[in-house]
């Protein structure tokens, strides 16, 4: 059966946000709060393991600052913090500093063309899906997107496949009847978790985790004068970009 939709992933897969994006961002809220926490890009390679902004700030606390002593007000910290993050990071998209991955804009482009319904499944939050689509792709780009399923709109976050499957009946759609788009181990483990065939684009934060279950692993989507890399999959071996045609006959 042809796909019906594309479901996207986005940080990590529709543009790469995370060294230069979200760490920068989070260090900036942590110098807002005088705390004296930096998380290096090697450090936050370890961080992305835990998925959610407010949960890898509870994390680092637990697992690498066992020095810091927790205030009374601890869970309005952590929010307030992740509050300072967002408002740093929109800034940073504001400034056109992360652009999207190759091949991201004209396979939206094809998609809308050809009638495929397209969403966003994520964990991170509203605003900043907002953000990332209006300043990196198109003014109107939140109206692309049939369903933009982000943040906190379900209890369980990825690797759970809550959010796809919140995204699936928000389109009464079944899983057969899509496509999926993610970037990391814990990204695929929700869309299979939905029983979602899915294509990954590594980054390199990513590119060593294990993606069994994969339709695809690329490194990227690749343009008609830049072509990307298949390393596992359906095209394994080959060289070329993602279109609409090449994911119906996937």
């Amino acid at each position: 059966m042809s796909p019906r939709a594309l479901l996207f992933d986005v940080d990590g897969t529709l543009a790469d946000t995370e060294r230069d994006g979200h760490r920068l961002a989070f260090n900036a809220a942590f110098r807002d709060m005088g705390l004296d926490w930096d998380w290096t890009p090697a450090l936050y390679g370890e961080l992305l393991a835990v998925t959610g902004g407010k949960e890898r700030i509870r994390h680092y606390v637990e697992r690498y600052r066992p020095d810091f002593v927790k205030p009374s007000y601890f869970d309005a910290l952590v929010s307030e913090l992740h509050r300072a993050k967002t408002r740093h990071y929109t800034t940073l998209l504001a400034t056109g500093g992360i652009p999207l991955r190759p091949g991201v804009a004209r396979l939206l482009r094809e998609a809308r063309e050809t009638g495929l319904r397209l969403a966003i499944a994520t964990t991170t939050t509203p605003d900043n899906v907002t953000a990332l689509l209006r300043h990196s792709l198109a003014e109107d780009a939140e109206s692309w997107f049939e369903v933009i399923a982000a943040g906190d709109m379900v209890p369980a976050k990825k690797p759970a496949p809550d959010i796809y499957f919140h995204t699936l009946q928000a389109m009464g759609l079944d899983a057969e009847d899509c496509l999926a788009f993610e970037d990391s181990h814990n990204g695929l483990r929700a869309s299979l978790g939905a029983g979602l065939k899915t294509i990954v684009t590594i980054n390199e934060y990513t590119r060593e985790h294990d993606f069994s279950g994969a339709a695809a692993v690329l490194s990227d989507l690749g343009e008609p004068d830049a072509a990307a890399d298949c390393l596992a999959g359906a095209w394994r071996g080959q060289r070329g970009y993602v279109s609409i045609e090449s994911l119906l006959a996937l």
